[in-house]
């Protein structure tokens, strides 16, 4: 295990760092990284054999943190808890925090069961299917331009590490999507097949649209197959990640 470096001055330049990641939605894309805060986002990383560019401790936690995360990076540092607290996004600071590279970008994958992200803009809702995803077993998640930032800090606690299982392309086209070479899969309130009652293709794509508009007509003239989920309680529509819970939990249990 490496000693940690001490790190006292805000005007650090690592922390600066930090503080941008940590508070710009779409600094990562310029940064190649992204600030992982937390013991369960963390941990996350590491289950998926990934290792940390940086591990950051407070001076409070370091003493008493696991050796696993202690091990986690060759680059430790420690900051005095005051410090940390400045750059987290959280209610309550955590003691420990990644610096973890970017995975490299690629494109689509065709042929593997995927879910797509239509201007979605919320970034709770984003990261809550997010995690649905990779929870039944839906390998990729596509975000078409307009979407909230996938590797936002907001949709990084939302999703709960699923990040690291999925396989995330953004700013796609719908002109894209043809590509996938499967079955797409549309959800609407209003109209199509009814969830229980629907023959759902293996492998396919389900798209989700945008939480006041829904998905766009550009992609609803792509799709196989229109879905909605029945509501005998007369709500008008889902949130958008309950939705996409039932109808990913749905297909994966139909396979």
């Amino acid at each position: 295990m490496n000693s940690p470096i001490v790190i006292t001055s805000r005007d650090n330049p690592l922390l600066k760092r930090l503080r941008l990641l940590a508070q710009d939605s779409t600094a990562y894309r310029k940064q190649g990284q992204v600030w992982l805060e937390g013991d369960h986002l963390c941990r996350a990383l590491l289950a998926r054999g990934r290792r940390p560019a940086t591990a950051v401790f407070t001076e409070s936690f370091w003493p008493q943190a696991p050796h696993d995360l202690r091990d986690a990076a060759d680059h430790i540092v420690t900051v005095p808890d005051a410090l940390m607290a400045g750059i987290s996004g959280l209610e309550s600071p955590a003691g420990v925090g990644f610096v973890c590279d970017l995975p490299e970008a690629t494109g689509l994958q065709a042929g593997c069961a995927a879910v797509v992200l239509d201007r979605l803009q919320d970034a709770g809702n984003v990261g809550s299917i997010l995690r649905s995803a990779a929870a039944m077993g839906f390998a990729q998640v596509l975000a078409l331009k307009g979407t909230a930032a996938l590797w936002s800090p907001k949709v990084l606690r939302a999703g709960m590490g699923a990040h690291f299982a999925l396989h995330l392309v953004e700013g796609i086209a719908a002109d894209d999507l043809g590509d996938l070479a499967m079955p797409l899969l549309v959800t609407s309130s209003h109209q199509g097949d009814l969830l229980h009652q629907a023959r759902l293709p293996w492998p396919c794509a389900w798209v989700l649209g945008h939480e006041g508009q829904g998905v766009s007509p550009a992609i609803e003239a792509l799709a196989t197959q229109s879905v909605r989920i029945i509501q005998p309680g007369g709500e008008e529509s889902l949130n958008v990640a309950a939705a996409a819970a039932i109808c990913l939990h749905t297909s994966a249990a139909s396979r």
